[in-house]
């Protein structure tokens, strides 16, 4: 049974796992998607931050990544619970990044152009048989927070425009320099991808 949640309740070498072209509609959502409450994430962060539950994160593992199609859906599906979330269309220029983490099945998702340049580094590698090359993290301090048991599972819209669902467990994290730009990484993720700056 899922617990409604709102702002004033709760303080969000691998293989490619999830890719669908622009007919990704039919890529089944994880169960508890289907059920999750919606709410105001961003509302939900700042009452975390007033509770003086938010840290500081910090993504050093390093990635694959390789040009995406435009057009083309990029599903993130994440090892034993499903589809988490998926891109807008691609566009030119944009960047379908693999994390590094059996844990979740190397998870793939969808960078933009513009972002990209501010999130990686130059490449750190030739390029492999099916496009993908090394890059390093080179992104600012995220500001981040866990989520309690009984906290979720709930939905938000994620800061491109798709559903997220965020379960107990899980890292909500936000950009210090846009609340708009909040959204949920698997616990699993969380833990072989970043590293901790300062604990809440």
């Amino acid at each position: 049974m899922v617990q409604e949640l709102s702002a004033v309740s709760v303080e969000g070498g691998g293989h490619r796992l999830g890719y669908a072209p622009r007919t990704a509609g039919r890529q089944s959502r994880s169960p508890s998607a289907a059920r999750a409450q919606e709410v105001d994430i961003v509302a939900i962060f700042a009452k975390a931050d007033q509770d003086k539950r938010v840290g500081i994160a910090k993504k050093t593992k390093p990635v694959d990544a390789r040009l995406a199609k435009p057009g083309e859906v990029i599903v993130t599906v994440i090892l034993g619970e499903g589809v988490e979330t998926k891109s807008p269309p691609a566009q030119d220029g944009d960047m379908e990044v693999r994390n590094r983490c059996p844990e979740t099945g190397n998870e793939v998702y969808l960078v933009a152009k513009a972002r990209f340049p501010s999130r990686y580094s130059e490449p750190n590698s030739p390029v492999s048989a099916e496009g993908w090359r090394e890059y390093r993290p080179i992104a600012s301090d995220m500001r981040y927070f866990i989520l309690k048991d009984g906290e979720g599972p709930f939905s938000f819209k994620a800061p491109w425009g798709e559903a997220m669902v965020a379960k107990p467990g899980d890292a909500i994290v936000q950009n210090p320099t846009d609340p708009k730009d909040t959204y949920r990484i698997a616990r699993a993720s969380f833990g072989c991808t970043y590293e901790i700056v300062k604990a809440p």
